[in-house]
């Protein structure tokens, strides 16, 4: 069965948003604009003619706006693209991809290092990490991870001008200067039990979660991921959760503390596609590679705070970049 006639999802018949949300996923879906490939990219027109393709996300927005993206390049190439956008939850989203019912979804590569293929340490060179999650998951779930953008996505934590003067905080190993009552943190809920999460953060830097000296229970306090910017930065806790590319740092004039010891992984983002995708479609990889070559951290930052500072909609900052850069033309 071929890309271009195969049924996605658990009820025949239906749209393939409409089947997610059957099975549990709900996705944002909405309008996109539309546009005709242009610049180094027109030479794709007509080139996924025919192709259903079907393009998820995760639930935050740099995710939801790369998905755009993806849609809005696949749609002016030619084919029926299904947007899945907004499902809730990494691992919900990830099921979708090894499942089929998406075979087109913006990846980390440290997520799927650790997070998807089990691993414990990351790799800290870009180029091998990427090579390393490429491999591993083609070998094991048929999924292609095109070459990555050289944006980091990485986590972080950062705090308010105020705390970093008090407390003299540059580093994640300042923490220890904090006294133990005070070290309140503000996390979402999933980066508690991520394996490359909260936990073995604390542990690295020797103040261990659940430890009378290092940082009680009773210090975390859980929120959704996008409330915990504001949170940090009105005194809620001292240290907040971030992705480093997030908008609302510079907005919300944040310090991120640097992770002097390494910890986290390397998020560099990659397109990630069925291998029956890859095989059939390969235009699909070379529609991407310009765009993705341009995805930087300032990019990034920039595109995330028009949606998470100035209320845009994640479509139309898609389109808009896509405009501006040369990639689609009205």
């Amino acid at each position: 069965m071929t890309i271009r006639t195969r049924v996605v999802g658990c009820i025949a018949g239906l749209i393939a948003a409409l089947m997610l949300a059957g099975c549990g996923l709900g996705t944002a879906g909405g309008y996109v604009p539309s546009g005709k490939l242009a610049g180094p990219l027109r030479e794709y027109s007509g080139s996924l003619d025919g192709a259903s393709i079907s393009v998820g996300s995760k639930n935050f927005n740099e995710n939801i706006i790369l998905g755009k993206m993806a849609i809005i390049l696949f749609r002016a190439a030619g084919a029926d693209v299904a947007d899945l956008t907004n499902i809730p939850g990494s691992n919900a989203a990830r099921q979708a991809e090894i499942e089929g019912q998406i075979n087109a979804m913006w990846e980390y590569t440290g997520t799927g290092w650790i997070s998807y293929l089990g691993h414990d340490k990351p790799i800290p060179d870009e180029q091998r990490q990427y090579e390393a999650v490429r491999d591993e998951d083609l070998k094991r779930y048929d999924l292609l991870w095109l070459p990555p953008a050289p944006m980091n996505n990485t986590y972080g934590f950062a705090v308010t001008q105020e705390s970093a003067r008090k407390y003299g905080l540059k580093t994640l190993s300042d923490i220890k200067k904090v006294p133990v009552d005070e070290r309140t943190f503000c996390i979402e809920s999933e980066f508690a039990s991520r394996s490359d999460g909260l936990p073995g953060m604390l542990k690295t830097y020797g103040i261990p979660l659940g430890d009378p000296q290092g940082v009680p229970d009773d210090n975390i306090k859980t929120y959704q991921t996008g409330a915990i910017y504001n949170a940090t930065a009105k005194g809620d806790c001292v240290f907040g959760e971030v992705f480093t590319t997030d908008g609302r740092i510079l907005a919300l004039d944040l310090v991120v503390l640097e992770d002097d010891k390494k910890y986290f992984p390397l998020y560099n983002v990659s397109l990630v596609i069925s291998k029956e995708l890859a095989d059939q479609e390969p235009s699909v990889a070379e529609i991407i590679a310009p765009v993705t070559e341009k995805l930087t951290n300032e990019v990034l930052l920039d595109l995330n705070a028009q949606v998470d500072v100035e209320g845009k909609e994640p479509a139309e900052v898609a389109y808009d970049w896509l405009v501006k850069e040369g990639f689609i033309r009205q």
